[in-house]
């Protein structure tokens, strides 16, 4: 993942003024149903949390930047599950993985709007937890309200260590 996360955070530090749009870009893959497993952007927005410590980088824009690509791409999958509930667990990667979505369903199912905030600190739930909600028809203010709760909260929690990390070391 190194190999992913070391280009990016170089980019953002040596170009301060895409770390929003590059936030959000890295947020929404992570948070978007198939995608999230193809790109490694939690590594990467852990890293911006050091370059806000550093002083390189404000934290505000990053953070809501991170937020609203996270709820966006949760956004996303709940439409696609909604959409094509018949057809999604035809499609890859859930075709050659289908317990992902089971695990999804089986937690949404147990865990509500909870799960949506829950589910988004877990990796491969991350992504299918918002898809399962969208296939399995959970009301749409309810999906909404715990997506954007839960953006704003998982956005801070990836950039803090990194932000009063080095905060701490610098001082």
């Amino acid at each position: 993942m190194e190999q992913y996360v070391t280009p990016v955070v170089e980019f953002v530090r040596l170009h301060y003024l895409w770390a929003a749009p590059a936030a959000f870009a890295l947020a929404f893959a992570e948070s978007l149903a198939f995608i999230s497993l193809l790109v490694p952007a939690w590594g990467a927005l852990v890293a911006m949390g050091g370059l806000v410590g550093a002083g390189a980088i404000d934290f505000v824009p990053v953070w809501i930047a991170g937020s609203l690509g996270a709820a966006l791409g949760d956004w996303v999958s709940y439409w696609f599950g909604y959409h094509y509930k018949e057809r999604v667990h035809h499609m890859w990667p859930l075709s050659r993985h289908r317990d992902m979505l089971r695990k999804g369903e089986a937690f949404f199912r147990k865990w509500g709007a909870l799960g949506i905030v829950a589910g988004r600190f877990f990796g491969p739930l991350r992504a299918t937890v918002p898809l399962a909600a969208g296939i399995f028809e959970m009301p749409w203010a309810a999906f909404q309200l715990a997506n954007f709760l839960s953006a704003f909260l998982w956005a801070g929690v990836l950039l803090a260590p990194g932000a009063i990390g080095v905060a701490l070391v610098t001082s």
